[in-house]
């Protein structure tokens, strides 16, 4: 089925073909859900063995108490773990709470209005100094729903920039950052990126370390390594080595890292860390002072314990992808199947992460997503993955296979396909 090929009569002959079938789907009256990359239930059981692994001893190495407030950085064990994992140094990270998100929304609201390193980097005093021009950030699309969030809600302006399959497009950046000393940062999801699934290659890490060099005052890379650990594949791509790059360009100030184990263990209770230069993270747990008397340690001890070093972590995620792979298989097979030899959409088909980027026909990413509501199929909401919902295409749906089961997949896929296929049918009926 080609649209471009098809004539008039064999569109009419298709789109009643397929409202029988839409109209057969909404009379099932399925109730599915496909919005959000959260770990199955089966995934979240690999770590049940935090639960009492730590056997009432609640010391680190140096004899600490952990139950007690203090250690506001977190403790020595942890930062070596979560090191190792993202590739810096111990002294280079920083330990939070549960989720990177809430160090990422803490950076960026302390730059803006405490300063990177003293009261006068403060980015809201340049936005005194230019008259009310608001800070920028750059946004590589399609990207991270709550990146975009962050910034929206505290007023900062989001520029897009263009993915492809090396990363972003770093001629754009370089030319932006160089144009505008009011851009402060840009955000990125390196390995495994949300939600297209690309690996940033050597040459766009090289190039985002010197961005430090040739940016505005004040400039940051928010690294959110998210899925560093996160393979299908044993043989998935890797990243190169962003700080060892900075180190070379003398940029570590540039740049803040951040990372969890939100999907390696537990979801809604696990550690986030972020990696920066000591300077940096001297600066931000000054300001954190005021907000926290000490994170909770015991969880880190205990996710010590459970996840131990690199090699233990390596051997916990490759159960994780037991579990994801065929999730994504359910999703590829369906739309290589049933839309591989059309022109009604293309897809990502990733190595490693927790999304599928799928792009239909420019203007009916909306639509299709209402059909599949209309079916009992939610989906992310379009427009999602860009700045302010705004796809200007209105083509780009990411998909999310983690949560269902394989059979829900399947009923999803099927749904999602009919409802791809009828709205691409109707649009070229239209034109």
């Amino acid at each position: 089925m080609r649209l471009n090929q098809a004539t008039p009569e064999q569109l009419r002959e298709w789109e009643t073909t397929l409202s029988e079938q839409y109209q057969a789907i909404q009379q099932a009256g399925l109730s599915l859900d496909l919005t959000r990359g959260k770990p199955s239930s089966d995934q979240l059981d690999l770590s049940n063995e935090l639960d009492g692994i730590l056997n009432g001893k609640y010391t680190d190495s140096a004899g600490t108490d952990l139950r007690n407030y203090g250690g506001l950085d977190g403790i020595p064990e942890a930062k070596t773990l979560f090191a190792n994992m993202v590739g810096v140094k111990p002294e280079e990270v920083m330990i939070g709470g549960n989720g990177s998100l809430s160090l990422m929304y803490f950076s960026v609201q302390t730059a803006l209005h405490q300063g990177v390193s003293d009261a006068d980097s403060a980015w809201s005093n340049e936005v005194q100094a230019n008259e009310g021009q608001p800070v920028k950030f750059l946004a590589p699309v399609p990207g991270y729903d709550r990146h975009f969030s962050v910034c929206e809600h505290l007023g900062v302006e989001l520029i897009p920039v263009a993915m492809d399959e090396n990363g972003p497009d770093m001629d754009q950046v370089e030319q932006l950052v160089q144009a505008d000393s009011s851009i402060k940062g840009i955000w990125c999801v390196p390995r495994f990126s949300n939600p297209t699934g690309v690996v940033y290659s050597d040459e766009v890490v090289q190039r985002i370390a010197r961005l430090g060099k040739i940016a505005g005052p004040n400039f940051r890379v928010f690294w959110d390594n998210a899925y560093a650990v996160h393979v299908l594949k044993d043989n998935a791509q890797e990243l190169p080595n962003l700080m060892d790059y900075c180190r070379q360009e003398g940029t570590e100030d540039s740049v803040y890292i951040f990372g969890s184990t939100s999907k390696i263990t537990f979801a809604g209770a696990g550690v986030a860390f972020m990696a920066s230069s000591p300077a940096n993270l001297a600066v931000l747990k000054k300001h954190m002072g005021f907000t926290s008397i000490g994170p909770d340690k015991v969880n880190q001890l205990r996710h010590v314990a459970f996840l131990k070093d690199s090699a233990t972590l390596s051997e916990h995620m490759s159960r994780h992808a037991a579990i994801m792979q065929p999730r994504f298989d359910a999703v590829l097979s369906s739309l290589r199947s049933e839309l591989g030899d059309t022109d009604m959409g293309s897809w990502t088909e990733p190595e490693g992460g927790y999304f599928i980027s799928f792009d239909s026909r420019p203007g009916l990413a909306r639509e299709i997503i209402a059909l599949a509501a209309g079916a009992g199929v939610k989906l992310t909401p379009a427009g999602a993955t860009f700045p302010y919902g705004n796809d200007p295409e209105d083509k780009n749906i990411r998909l999310a296979p983690s949560f269902p089961t394989i059979s829900e997949i399947e009923k999803a896929m099927e749904v999602f396909i009919t409802c791809v296929k009828l709205a691409s049918v109707k649009q070229a009926l239209a034109q």
